[in-house]
């Protein structure tokens, strides 16, 4: 689905009635009068951003007794002298009496900071008309009338949810990336959410990391191409006061990714080179496309925290790449400074981070409270808190929200509008990658009979995958719901055989097996449940958990040919599992569509086209595992000697001396970029327009591709070089380009790819963006592994 298509959805109908019409000029103006007419007080109650809470009838009614027993007796108004005690009450008693001192809480807490200026943000705010409420306390009840900005984690879609930035990243496909934002951000925005707090740029290199599944993957090219594609989604691709937009927030800002040992929060090493050519690489196609905000990471990289670094905040993001967005802390992460040791008290943490150049603070409450008193001290000068109130007003004139910040609560619902579901149904079907397909099992033929085993066949919370707060899992088809409807025609058999993936009872593997003997072929569903994946859920192990391994085999030893369907997180180590299964199609989570949309692919409606956002290792052990690495002096060769070839006391040397590991040798199980088809695909007859580019010249790469199978199909051309010799040392390969190319059975086409010496440009040793001259080599195939190889050089 294009996005021209998708601003006929709901909202952005409007999108020209409701421009502000202000240019940039007159933004400047607007924020430069506004700023001069704010106390210190209401100036800093624009960094100050809270997190929103409220309790309606139908929240406080799923309490259990004991719960609101205690609410009411913590509260002081039941239990006490003088008063009834709870056992004495009704519930409906009860809702009365707790809602109206949640009632009180929201005032005091709330919405009475709101009309006396002291807040500029809210977060999860999700329902219209509460929306509007505190948007009134804000323009209506207080001295200036500034509006709020709603903020909200829409990582991968509001209410219809696409598959998560892992899946997204495998397909390899910006537009739809881009499209998937705007459906996210067409929802949101229809209840009042004006802010995201995506995307996520974190280049991860450790599945074991549980937030790998919010990142776009292992590459910075990939990931900065995708990412400018999220930004242009969310934000209307540049039209922020469009009613269909909300601002974006790259995060996190920066090396989160790099966390030690796979695990979240912990520090990180990156030195200053590979931060520059690699970690912040995507972020500044992201600041490049646009986005209107970023957020501060939760990692120390070399002993600072990301929230107090202004060497990131202000000699980078500002002085270098001249972003004049703001700048959010994420949940607390000023305040985590105490933890990590960098400051001593909330008062140091609002010194630190307002001289870092950080705007805007998330929930933590060190800003409100201590930045009057540090300015008083001298500590905080007052033009730092007057820039940060600029960047933060600059946004919201920029946003329309002074023009337009109400919720029509009157307009037709957007939600689950059908045309997003078709999107989110596209983008799991391009985002599935086949990593097996022994004998052409796949496809399916629609008139066997087929067992559909395992805990992720109908598990619609968990298909929908991590950082979903707003999605339901009533609107979830899964593959058995799909089997229900539009694929009710297939003859088929039901055995769950785990209750979830963690469920640890083979009690029902009979029945699995006993299933799989009475069908024709076998599909079998593991994976990872949600809850699994995400912030603060890293694993050391990422084997498929609990005793699906085990459930696989036994479905194997039925007899029948069998298809394993993945739905995941992260990638998973699963060379084990290879061996019991004819064929293999890995999902990471797919979303609300993912169930049809992989019966779309198992019954050849639609051909996997998804490649691999990240390497999938052999083991654990090979992590950190990525195609982009540097060669080492003495790089491992094409055959190395493993454990069970060793002679008896081998001498030290007799091994070869090479970078690889004796128990899983030197390769991945699964390189970056890989993923197969239901047909073939054959490259051939590399040109390059010249053998040598000037400086500042283009490079013209072709080849021909040819779909050599019988079944329509498309493939992901990668194009990949090497700079042999550089002034610092440079990956074996690195991703330069890709394209998305559809061919019939038995047509060939000529790829182009063209190529910049600015494409080939990095930091050396004096961090400075450069390309050099020499020796290049250049490949185009299907994944990093491509062999079809050109070379050339780069001349003055």
């Amino acid at each position: 689905m294009k996005l021209r298509k998708l601003r006929l959805f709901g909202t952005i109908l409007l999108a020209g009635l409701f421009s502000t019409g202000y240019a940039q000029s007159d933004i400047e103006k607007r924020v430069e009068d506004l700023l001069a007419k704010m106390t210190l007080e209401e100036k800093i109650g624009q960094m100050n951003q809270v997190s929103f809470f409220a309790v309606d009838d139908k929240a406080i009614a799923q309490y259990s007794d004991d719960d609101m027993d205690t609410f009411l007796v913590r509260m002081g108004i039941a239990g006490g002298q003088g008063q009834k005690k709870p056992s004495e009450m009704t519930k409906q008693e009860k809702i009365v009496l707790i809602k109206a001192e949640a009632e009180k809480m929201l005032d005091n807490n709330i919405t009475g900071p709101i009309r006396d200026g002291k807040i500029g943000s809210l977060l999860n705010v999700t329902d219209p008309e509460m929306v509007n409420r505190m948007q009134k306390a804000a323009l209506e009840n207080s001295r200036l009338g500034i509006p709020l900005i709603i903020g909200r984690d829409v990582i991968h879609g509001f209410k219809t949810i696409f598959p998560i930035p892992l899946g997204q990243a495998a397909s390899f496909n910006p537009q739809l990336v881009e499209d998937g934002a705007r459906v996210a951000a067409v929802e949101a925005r229809s209840t009042g959410v004006t802010w995201t707090f995506a995307p996520m740029l974190d280049i991860s290199r450790d599945a074991r990391w549980g937030r790998i599944a919010e990142s776009l993957g292992e590459d910075p090219y990939l990931g900065g191409v995708l990412g400018a594609a999220m930004v242009r989604g969310f934000q209307g691709n540049g039209n922020l006061n469009d009613p269909g937009s909300m601002a974006a927030c790259v995060k996190h800002f920066i090396g989160y990714g790099a966390a030690e040992g796979g695990r979240d929060y912990n520090s990180t090493n990156i030195p200053p080179i590979l931060m520059r050519n690699v970690y912040l690489a995507p972020f500044h196609e992201a600041i490049k496309a646009g986005a209107a905000t970023l957020m501060t990471s939760f990692n120390d990289n070399d002993g600072i925290p990301a929230s107090g670094n202004s060497y990131i905040l202000k000699n980078i993001l500002r002085d270098e790449w001249k972003f004049d967005g703001f700048v959010v802390s994420d949940w607390a992460s000023m305040g985590e400074m105490i933890p990590h040791g960098f400051a001593k008290d909330d008062k140091e943490v609002a010194e630190i981070s307002a001289n870092a150049g950080l705007d805007m603070e998330m929930v933590s409450g060190a800003y409100i409270k201590y930045l009057p008193e540090l300015i008083k001290e001298g500590k905080v000068s007052m033009q730092t808190v007057d820039d940060a109130v600029r960047n933060i007003l600059r946004i919201k004139f920029r946003m329309g929200l002074f023009e337009n910040p109400y919720v029509d609560t009157k307009k037709a619902s957007v939600l689950y509008a059908q045309e997003h579901k078709d999107a989110a149904r596209k983008a799991a079907v391009e985002s599935a990658i086949l990593l097996k397909n022994d004998n052409s099992t796949l496809p399916l033929a629609e008139t066997k009979k087929i067992a559909i085993i395992g805990p992720m066949a109908d598990a619609p919370h968990d298909q929908m995958g991590t950082w979903v707060f707003d999605g339901d899992k009533n609107y979830t088809a899964t593959p058995v719901g799909a089997l229900k409807g539009e694929y009710k025609h297939i003859n088929y058999v039901y055995e769950p055989a785990l209750g979830y993936s963690r469920d640890k009872s083979t009690a029902n593997f009979e029945k699995a097996k006993q299933a799989a003997a009475s069908a024709d072929v076998a599909v079998v569903f593991l994976g990872e449940e949600a809850i699994l994946s995400g912030e603060a859920h890293s694993l050391s192990n990422i084997n498929l958990i609990g005793v699906q391994s085990d459930l696989l085999k036994a479905v194997k030893s039925a007899g029948k040919p069998v298809v394993l369907v993945i739905m995941a997180g992260r990638p998973l180590t699963i060379e084990r599992d290879l061996p019991y299964a004819d064929a293999v199609l890995f999902n990471f989570h797919p979303g609300t569509m993912g169930g049809p949309a992989i019966l779309d692919l198992l019954f050849g409606k639609a051909n996997p086209s998804g490649k691999l956002p990240a390497t999938f290792v052999r083991e654990v052990g090979q992590i950190p595992m990525y195609y982009n690495h540097n060669n080492t002096g003495r790089p491992a060769p094409e055959k190395v000697m493993t454990l069970d070839e060793i002679e008896l006391e081998a001498g030290q040397t007799s091994l070869g001396n090479t970078s690889f590991y004796l128990d899983s040798g030197k390769d991945p199980l699964f390189p970056f970029g890989y993923g197969l088809s239901y047909t073939t695909f054959e490259y051939s007859n590399i040109t390059l327009s010249s053998a040598s580019v000037p400086m500042n010249g283009t490079l013209t790469v072709k080849a021909t591709l040819k779909n050599t199978g019988n079944i329509d199909g498309t493939e992901v051309a990668q194009l990949y070089v090497q700079d042999i010799v550089g002034s610092v040392v440079r990956p074996v390969k690195e991703l330069k380009g890709f394209q998305r190319v559809a061919l019939k059975a038995g047509e060939s086409k000529t790829i182009e790819f063209s190529l910049t010496t600015d494409d080939l440009a990095f930091y050396g040793r004096n961090l400075v963006k450069k390309a050099e001259k020499g020796d290049f080599n250049v490949w185009v195939g299907g994944n990093s592994n491509a062999t079809l190889k050109g070379t050339f050089s780069v001349t003055e």
